[in-house]
């Protein structure tokens, strides 16, 4: 029996997470001294609440795009005490969708999962160009 590979579709989930892990790698290409991107402000916030304990630079936001990245090629790792917190108060205010169809529930995860890998790609892209513009070079 011959596999048959389907060509992925511009919305396919598959090929929402190739462009982001695409521009990860490209991120980390161009990147040749993360340790430049310390203590440059990142315009983007992620978390008001980690906002107030402390202000994330450049560098956490490029640590934290190749985390991500590592989870969707390797799969969930651990998170740390304050996010496992904060995912466990989302989780319990999920927990009445559980009750719906199982189709509509799954349709609205992947309508975020999309929202989500589109808006760290962009995330990762704009990071690149940041670090472009500070070692001079042009886009």
């Amino acid at each position: 029996m011959q596999s048959v590979e389907t060509p992925f579709t511009r919305n396919s989930l598959h090929l929402a997470l190739r462009r982001y892990s695409s521009a990860v790698s490209d991120m980390e290409q161009t990147v040749l001294l993360p340790s430049m991107l310390l203590d440059v402000p990142s315009a983007e916030v992620w978390d008001h609440e980690a906002e107030e304990e402390t202000c994330r630079d450049l560098h956490d936001n490029y640590l934290t795009l190749k985390a991500i990245r590592n989870a969707v090629e390797c799969g969930l790792v651990s998170l740390d005490d304050h996010k496992a917190q904060t995912n466990t108060a989302l989780n319990k205010s999920l927990e009445p969708l559980l009750d719906t169809d199982p189709e509509a529930l799954f349709h609205f995860h992947l309508t975020g999962l999309f929202s989500v890998m589109s808006e760290l790609t962009k995330k990762t892209q704009s990071l690149r160009d940041k670090y472009m513009d500070l070692i001079g070079v042009a886009n």
